[in-house]
């Protein structure tokens, strides 16, 4: 596979993906905070952190934010939110299946199907488990996953969007292969950014993304250290997954 998240597609990021409702998704993390934590949260671990949306958010809110991400360039971009704000975020350039903090978090996040990065059983149980060290006994981990059932009902589909910014024009043609039996959809992006009297500029990645069923989402939460405390429909948090669920959050809680 190539890179991901290389200098023009963390460039483009935040344009690709501008109708993302990040107070939202912010809102519910808050409300999983007050239903299942035994302990006012404080401190948040943003794992995959990319551009630092969640971070940025959940910091002007009042909480103390470390953001961990494997893209430099994703960084840089949010580097560079956080300059002119009064808000103040560590980010840390690392695998997050490696980074030692020597610290804990009141709870850790996983958010924008970080985990489906990990394709292998070795590479999730192994992060997980690093997760773990950076936790107390109780607190949170909490992430959102592609849902098997759905993924298999529904198959990812070919797609193009153009968004128009300025003087600038991004396209981004998604062509997915899907292979069942590994459990993982290779996403094949094609992005060309026009500006007006420039020449045309063409990056292509491709993401492969793991999908998950609940089953071993909790087998493998249960091996690490955690406990399910519960698997919902993601946003819409208090229904139960079905063939349409696209996206799970999962709550977890460290033993």
């Amino acid at each position: 596979m190539s890179d991901i998240f290389g200098l023009l597609y963390s460039d483009s990021y935040d344009l690709l993906y501008d109708e993302k409702d990040y107070g939202g998704e912010c809102d519910l993390l808050e409300r999983i905070f007050r239903e299942y934590a035994e302990k006012p949260i404080t401190s948040i671990l943003d794992l995959g952190c990319g551009t630092g949306n969640y971070a940025l958010c959940l910091a002007q809110r009042g909480y103390e934010v470390c953001g961990v991400d494997l893209s430099e360039s994703m960084l840089e971009v949010a580097r560079k939110k956080i300059q002119n704000s009064s808000t103040s975020i560590n980010f840390f350039h690392s695998d997050i299946a490696s980074i030692h903090l020597d610290r804990h978090f009141d709870a850790a996040i996983m958010m924008f199907d970080v985990l489906g990065y990990l394709h292998t059983n070795e590479q999730i149980t192994k992060t997980l488990k690093n997760i773990s060290t950076h936790l107390n006994a109780g607190s949170l981990l909490i992430f959102d996953v592609w849902y098997g059932p759905a993924v298999l009902s529904q198959k990812p589909q070919e797609k193009c969007r153009v968004i128009h910014s300025g003087k600038d024009t991004v396209i981004r043609v998604t062509r997915p292969e899907l292979d069942t039996f590994h459990q993982y959809c290779d996403v094949r992006f094609s992005l060309y950014r026009v500006c007006d009297g420039e020449p045309v500029v063409e990056t292509n990645e491709v993401h492969r993304m793991r999908f998950f069923f609940a089953l071993e989402l909790s087998l493998a939460l249960e091996f690490t250290g955690f406990e399910v405390v519960r698997i919902g429909q993601f946003p819409d948090f208090e229904r139960d997954p079905t063939e349409t669920s696209w996206n799970i959050v999962v709550v977890a809680r460290k033993k």
